[in-house]
């Protein structure tokens, strides 16, 4: 092995300050960043672009750490190039408060680019950035400028090869030909239980190079000069991403743990740490000790990076005085606040008098939209027909055409989310991603990582009822809603008409740190005459009372405003008289003054009703102990929509009766 004495250093730096933040902690898992060190070094010295003075430098590479549990490999990187994490916040990994949680975690320390907890998701945000970063440089590169150029490099091990999303991931990846994805696979064939034989045999290199991967192997995981060969190659292919797989043994330099189970989710041990340090010849058994040449050294690697942030700051200079039209869409693409001009636009409120389905009223926002924010990129788990999602005449993405802001991710749910959020996470593009919404289970996990990152996509879901009909039960979303309003930093819209469904689309595209979910109905709704741009606020009076105090009121979302309407009218014949809210989006009224909340609910008036065809779980704090529900209790069935409203107690009818009997 041709590695000189400070780049075995400099490798080992890494591996001690990891041992040791995971020692000091008494929890984490050394494994991972012992056995990839080497790799992780290689990449970041020699053949990443990136400022850790500017980490958020447009045309930086990407680096994606998927098995996140490794966390202090990236710490230790991100400490040894300066990005501003200190050896204090290496002694402060795991605690409260510290820039050194438990797994990286986006917005939260300077360098990382995508929380990383679950694995696999890792795998599956790195297929986004990678498709971001083709879509916004067919957009944008010129014969002569090529401004959008990086690459885009995730790490993780068995455990994200396991999971199903970086197999749906990575067969998109390899079907659009991302070549400038580029996959290093720490394979060292241990798992929590023990060896991967136990449950995970089968050839890795074959199934990535049957999605179309180009596949390299590095035989040994210490070998720079191999793994820098390794890179360049997978660089030099430009039809195809490439799947390097780095064979490593976990917990390497530790001569107890090295190669072991143990090795990967517990401390190694105070004298197994100085044995380590031993076997590395490393020159201090002091805690985070790191010598000063090793330091100048990163010193000199980070102050040769910011050359290649300077020399594209010029060549970007020039681009946008060739092309100042190019320039304005680039400020257009990179304004968090350019949908704010929609609020505005009268075109953008307008609507037919006619009764139409709520995904239909979506469908023709999205054609709206789409030409006031250029940079809005999307599409559906196979499902653009049902869920109206396609941009007419903005094209395909696909191998042949980056350009095109029509996105197909196939039957994949779970991966689409993910890619969602690494397309968002890249920075220029508004993305939205859809399916039907008893398939946000498939969407889920993502989703929450979406919260957790305050990444705001948007997730448009369509068929959102027992109104779905003959598909029955397996189709019919019940608890869904429920589960998604339960997530913190989620803002889960459902509209009962076009206005409704203008602000649910207006709320998403504005949105600076919180994803929502559009929920969207099959069959076709009237449009009411009441409903107007307060929907911004969640919840809002919809019809009033006449008294000063109303006798009781509704409080319905989507399709079953129509229901809360018919039932006040009907009540009036016998002088019982009700208010009618509209609660399109129970987050963002949460999120309004208690003034506010008061007028639209006030607490004198306990007689209320909660009328949604899904799950009654979380309306009891505004219905309270003496309120009511008419609401769904089991799971559908499989007849005509009209019929299953009938069957489950949607009809005026029984709202009345159920109003009259509080």
């Amino acid at each position: 092995m041709g590695n000189s004495k400070i780049d075995i250093m400099s490798v080992n730096a890494i591996r001690v300050l990891a041992a040791d933040a995971v020692q000091k902690a008494n929890s984490g898992h050394p494994g991972l960043p012992l056995g990839s060190a080497a790799m992780a070094y290689e990449l970041w010295a020699k053949h990443m672009n990136h400022n850790p003075k500017n980490p958020q430098w447009p045309n930086r590479d990407r680096f994606i750490l998927s098995g996140g549990h490794g966390s202090t490999l990236l710490y230790s990187l991100l400490h040894l190039f300066g990005y501003g994490l200190t050896v204090e916040d290496l002694k402060q990994f795991r605690q409260m408060d510290s820039l050194t949680p438990g797994h990286p975690e986006y917005r939260h320390t300077k360098g990382v680019e995508a929380t990383t907890g679950p694995l696999g998701a890792g795998m599956g945000m790195a297929v986004g950035m990678a498709l971001a970063e083709a879509h916004l440089a067919a957009i944008f590169n010129k014969e002569e400028f090529s401004v959008v150029d990086h690459y885009t490099y995730v790490l993780g091990g068995d455990g994200c090869m396991m999971e199903g999303i970086s197999s749906e991931a990575f067969s998109l990846a390899g079907t659009l030909g991302l070549s400038k994805l580029i996959v290093l696979y720490d394979s060292n064939q241990i798992s929590i239980e023990g060896s991967t034989d136990i449950a995970f045999t089968e050839d890795v290199q074959k199934r990535m190079e049957a999605f179309g991967f180009q596949t390299i192997v590095v035989e040994d995981g210490n070998d720079l000069e191999a793994i820098g060969k390794a890179i360049e190659e997978a660089k030099a292919d430009t039809k195809r991403p490439s799947f390097i797989t780095v064979k490593t043994q976990i917990g390497y330099g530790c001569p107890a743990k090295q190669g072991k189970a143990s090795a990967h989710g517990e401390p190694l041990g105070e004298d197994n740490v100085e044995a380590m340090k031993e076997n590395l010849k490393w020159p201090s058994k002091e805690p985070f000790y790191v010598p000063e040449e090793v330091y100048e050294h990163y010193q000199q690697l980070a102050e040769s990076k910011a050359e290649a942030e300077e020399k594209w700051n010029t060549l970007f200079a020039s681009y946008c005085e060739k092309y100042p039209e190019q320039k304005e869409l680039w400020g257009q693409y990179y304004n968090e606040d350019a949908g704010q001009k929609i609020y505005d636009c009268e075109e953008y409120w307008a609507y037919e008098e006619k009764a139409d389905a709520t995904r239909s009223l979506s469908g023709k926002q999205i054609q709206k939209i789409k030409g006031l924010l250029p940079n809005l990129i999307g599409g559906s788990a196979d499902l653009s027909p049902s869920t109206k999602t396609y941009m007419n005449g903005m094209g395909d993405f696909s191998k042949e055409n980056y350009a095109g802001r029509n996105l197909h991710f196939g039957v994949r749910e779970l991966a689409m989310s993910a890619i969602g959020n690494g397309i968002m996470l890249h920075g220029g593009l508004r993305a939205f991603v859809s399916t039907f919404f008893v398939f946000s289970d498939y969407t889920k996990p993502m989703a929450r990582l979406s919260a957790i990152m305050g990444v705001p996509l948007t997730y448009v879901f369509t068929h959102d009822s027992i109104g779905v009909g003959e598909d029955g039960p397996t189709h019919e979303p019940i608890e869904q809603l429920a589960m998604l309003r339960s997530l913190p930093n989620f803002h889960v819209f459902r509209p009962a008409d076009a206005t409704e469904t203008a602000a649910a689309w207006y709320s998403a595209v504005t949105s600076k740190q919180t994803p929502t979910a559009l929920v969207l109905t099959r069959q076709n709704l009237p449009q009411l005459a009441g409903s107007s741009k307060e929907a911004l606020k969640g919840g809002y009076i919809l019809e009033d009372s006449n008294k000063e105090v109303p006798d009781a009121i509704l409080i319905a979302s989507g399709s079953e405003v129509e229901l809360a309407l018919g039932a006040k009218t009907e009540l009036a014949k016998d002088g019982i008289d009700v208010r009618v809210v509209s609660m399109p989006c129970m987050d963002l009224f949460e999120e309004q003054t208690k003034e506010y909340q008061e007028s639209v609910l006030p607490k004198t008036v306990r007689k209320r009703v909660a009328i949604e065809a899904l799950s009654d779980f979380g309306w009891g704090k505004y219905v309270g102990l003496d309120g009511a529900f008419v609401t769904m209790h089991g799971f559908g069935a499989s007849a005509p929509a009209k019929q299953l409203f009938e069957k489950f107690g949607f009809t005026v009818e029984h709202v009345v009766s159920v109003v009259k009997g509080l």
